[in-house]
Order: C-alpha cells, then sequence, then structure tokens
C-alpha cells in the first residue's frame, strides 16, 4: 500500500514537472487530478490467477493535456486502480487477503469542441497496462478511448467529467488455416480485457 501510494506521488509529480519544463510556445497547459470509479474485474482475476468477487475499484491519476491547434490536445493519462480480495488460495482452505492493481499508462490526443466555459470533447489513446497481484506482475498493450466535457469557471480552473474504455490486449496470436502458392490465410485470436471508468477531475492551466 505504502508502495503504491509513493508511485502514484512520484509519477504525478513527474508529469506536472514534464509540463512545466515544455516550451514556453505551449501555452494554456492543463494539469488534472482525477478520481472516480473503474468497472471491469477480469484484470483482478487474471493477476491472480483464479476466480474472485470482484466487479469494480476506485481509480486515481492524473491526465495533462498541451493544445496544439483549433481544440486540439496532445494528451498524456496515469491511472492507479487497487483493492484488497480474498482469493482462495485451495479448494478447502481458507482464503488469504491480497493486494491487486491495476495501471495505465497513455497518450495520445483530445478534440474538443467548442471555445466557450462547457467544452465537450472526444479522446484517443494507446499505451501499456500493469496489472499486478503481490510480488507478481504483468504489462500489456492496451487502447483507450472516451469523451466528456470541461467546465471552466474561471479562465485557470474549471472541472472535467470523463467516461472512458480500456481494451487491455492480455494474449494475441494466429494460425494459418489454409495456404496456396504465394498465400495464406490466417485465423487471428485475441484476449481482450475490458475495462469501462467515470472519473472527474478539477483543471488547472497553466500559465
Amino acid at each position: 500500500m505504502r508502495w503504491e501510494r509513493a508511485r502514484f506521488i512520484g509519477t504525478t509529480a513527474a508529469i506536472v514537472l514534464l509540463a512545466r519544463a515544455l516550451p514556453l510556445g505551449a501555452q494554456g497547459v492543463e494539469i488534472a487530478p482525477l478520481g472516480g470509479y473503474r468497472f471491469g474485474g477480469d484484470l483482478f482475476e487474471i493477476a491472480a490467477a483464479r476466480p474472485l468477487d470482484i466487479d469494480g475499484a476506485p481509480a486515481l491519476g492524473v491526465v495533462v493535456d498541451v493544445p496544439i491547434e483549433n481544440g486540439l490536445q496532445v494528451e498524456g493519462l496515469f491511472s492507479h486502480q487497487g483493492a484488497n480480495v480474498l482469493a482462495p488460495l485451495q479448494p478447502y482452505g481458507p482464503p488469504v487477503r491480497w493486494r491487486v492493481s491495476v495501471d495505465h499508462w497513455q497518450g495520445g490526443a483530445l478534440q474538443e469542441f467548442g471555445f466557450g466555459r462547457v467544452r465537450p470533447f472526444m479522446t484517443g489513446m494507446l499505451g501499456l497496462t500493469r496489472y499486478a497481484a503481490e510480488a507478481d506482475n504483468e504489462v500489456r498493450f492496451t487502447l483507450g478511448g472516451g469523451g466528456g466535457a470541461k467546465l471552466f469557471l474561471v479562465p485557470h480552473f474549471g472541472v472535467r467529467l470523463d467516461g472512458r474504455v480500456f481494451a487491455t490486449f492480455i494474449d494475441a496470436g494466429a494460425t494459418a488455416i489454409a495456404c496456396a502458392p504465394g498465400a495464406c490465410f490466417f485465423a487471428l485470436r485475441a484476449n481482450v480485457a475490458w475495462q469501462v471508468e467515470f472519473t472527474a477531475a478539477v483543471i488547472v492551466k497553466l500559465p
């Protein structure tokens, strides 16, 4: 628990420092600490390698947006989700309490629609997902997308409401099903873990 908190604080501090170190030409950098709830317990079960009675858990993180032009922004996101679960180790033995966690590191783009105080937006991102239970952890490729709205009460402060979908590719493969001279046909398969997240954030715009 202490390690997770330290890692979250360290990642948030690194993102904030990176944003402050951007060139002066990139005006209006937005930093938004976020919190909410993420549904989908498949990654928890995959991390623990056994069935668990969990459908989701709270999530915390930070998102940084750097404007480009016409409402288009480059976006970076880090989010952390953790939960304490009871994991059965043996069919007839007592369950033990494990700490499982899921972290997302993603980068991509955000497109705003409008320039007033209320700004709807859509996002598309890709990156990595780390899921862990106790000392075991794995890292996999992930895609993300979503939308929401930003509400700027004053020029440099606002509120952001998000809905996101994450698709984490646990494993993938291809099997040849037919071949002819110069060409082969393959059957593709992919094991994907889905998560849906709803968050709220406070936006601080620099400078």
